[in-house]
């Protein structure tokens, strides 16, 4: 009698457990369609959304052997949020990155370089080095790069801007910065596009409060007499310190210290929806604005069902969903989920190829796609 109680207690327990999964899978994938400003913490279920689907493959195999009928549970969950989760991971053969360019094709590289490795610059020259050969070697027409340290003004600096552009047969850029927050006296901190076809309509937009995050840019680039918007961006981030890190990847709540570091984690992600949402609806804005096809790159700090994804990439293709494969991570910290990093195009581009180039230079993998644009 006892055991007969024991696995139907175990049985609804496991069904209860199943369905309340299946809910906050769902809710993760469509939750971008509320309004971050009500309902920030729709963020979290956004960054998990992946291990819930793991659930509900784990759950399916379960009631595989267990009782078939609920296997339904998992499926119907899966089948609802189809299309989302195509965006979280794509299952596909890809075959190798053809590294000759196509003349037709526009090469695209968006990367996080964090600061070309300034810090490290006295004691290890040659990763900057590493870094430029690694762009080199991708050869990209356009490169949007973020968390930028250069200097336009002062030769002799080391992350000088004029030779850093002569290193990458590059000549025509757009440096956005705010000097209020420069790197240091000689190096400034912002976003950069490099471009090996002239830029024109150069534009630096900002906002309150005027910070790294509240800026971003555009250039109209020229290339066989076609010219397309060019944007580059980087997203609020959320400012995590060493102990943040520490704390997520062994989390604990046993002392007021843990529950102090819980609690500022929660307004670290908090601040972050916040901010990313009115910045994504800033981009979206000057995209819709823009007279020509845009290419849209840079580093969301914010994974592919999120608020800032599905906002700035409304209507647009992104690479990695085009001709991506896997999870397709591209922060290199925290979780292996993180595909914060995009380039996305206008619908009048083939997304011809795209590679993650899984080289740990900086703490972002860098990314590069071609695009052949149909003429009208």
């Amino acid at each position: 009698m006892a055991i007969n109680w024991f696995r139907r207690f175990t049985k609804r327990t496991a069904i209860l457990l199943n369905v309340i999964v299946a809910l906050l899978f769902i809710l993760s994938c469509y939750g971008t369609k509320l309004n971050p400003q009500f309902f920030w913490f729709m963020g979290l279920l956004n960054l998990v959304s992946f291990y819930f689907l793991i659930l509900l493959l784990f759950f399916i195999l379960f009631w595989l052997f267990a009782s078939f009928k609920y296997v339904t549970i998992s499926i119907i969950a899966i089948v609802l949020a189809w299309v989302p989760i195509r965006q979280l991971v794509e299952i596909r053969f890809t075959p190798n990155f053809v590294a000759a360019k196509h003349p037709a094709n526009l090469r695209v590289m968006s990367w996080n370089v964090e600061h070309f490795s300034i810090l490290e610059h006295k004691l290890h020259p040659e990763k900057k080095q590493a870094m430029l050969a690694l762009i080199n070697q991708y050869n990209p027409d356009v490169a949007c790069f973020q968390e930028v340290v250069a200097s336009d003004s002062i030769p002799g600096a080391i992350n000088y801007l004029p030779d850093l552009m002569a290193s990458l047969n590059m000549i025509y850029y757009i440096y956005s910065y705010n000097r209020k927050i420069d790197f240091d006296q000689k190096h400034h901190f912002g976003i950069i596009i490099l471009s090996k076809y002239p830029l024109l309509n150069k534009h630096t937009l900002s906002y309150e409060p005027h910070d790294y995050n509240s800026i971003f840019q555009y250039a109209d680039l020229v290339k066989a007499g076609d010219t397309f918007r060019i944007f580059n961006l980087h997203l609020q981030s959320l400012k995590f310190t060493e102990n943040n890190r520490r704390y997520i990847n062994t989390p604990e709540l046993e002392t007021k210290k843990d529950i102090e570091e819980s609690k500022n984690l929660i307004l670290k992600f908090k601040h972050g929806f916040l901010l990313r949402h009115f910045q994504s609806d800033r981009i979206r804005k000057a995209i819709n604005e823009s007279v020509y096809p845009v290419v849209v790159c840079g580093d969301f700090n914010d994974v592919p069902n999120s608020y800032a994804y599905r906002t700035i990439g409304k209507g647009l293709k992104n690479a990695f969903a085009e001709k991506g494969t896997g999870l397709g991570r591209t922060f290199i910290g925290i979780s292996p989920t993180l595909r914060i990093d995009n380039i996305f195009a206008d619908n009048h581009f083939d997304v011809e190829q795209y590679v993650r180039i899984k080289k740990s230079i900086s703490d972002h993998y860098p990314i590069v796609a071609d695009l052949f644009f149909h003429k009208e």
